[in-house]
């Protein structure tokens, strides 16, 4: 999770001026065209890794769902430049991640799981 998390802060929030946090997508999106489809790789290597660590279908979903609006927004000349600054996609989807993760966490170790825990395994014996 820790490299995650670097690079989505090296995207989103590498550089800081005059208060203001950004990265290498709201950079290399000044660059027409080619800016917003190099920072399009990460973001999708992200996805696949949530993928891979198990997150379920819908927040796979709503990750993509930032990238794309990154994407398409980020494509308008001056507008999109601004909103790459201020949307910071990638931070969202490591946070999306977190949090699934966490759930998943909780899911397996909650009351459910303890009480599988606390049975008697079965060995095929009856008590009586």
């Amino acid at each position: 999770m820790a490299e995650l998390d670097q690079l989505a802060r090296l995207l989103d929030s590498r550089f800081r001026v005059l208060g203001i946090r950004f990265g290498w997508d709201g950079l290399l999106g000044l660059i027409p065209g080619v800016g917003d489809a190099a920072t399009l790789a990460p973001a999708a290597w992200l996805i696949w890794r949530g993928h891979r660590m198990g997150a379920r279908r819908r927040t796979l979903v709503r990750m993509g769902m930032n990238t794309a609006i990154d994407t398409v927004i980020g494509g308008i000349p001056v507008v999109g430049d601004l909103f790459d600054i201020g949307f910071k996609s990638n931070l969202r989807n490591v946070d999306l991640l977190r949090r699934e993760l966490s759930r998943k966490a909780r899911t397996r170790s909650g009351p459910a799981a303890r009480r599988r825990q606390d049975r008697p395994a079965q060995t095929g014996a009856r008590r009586r």
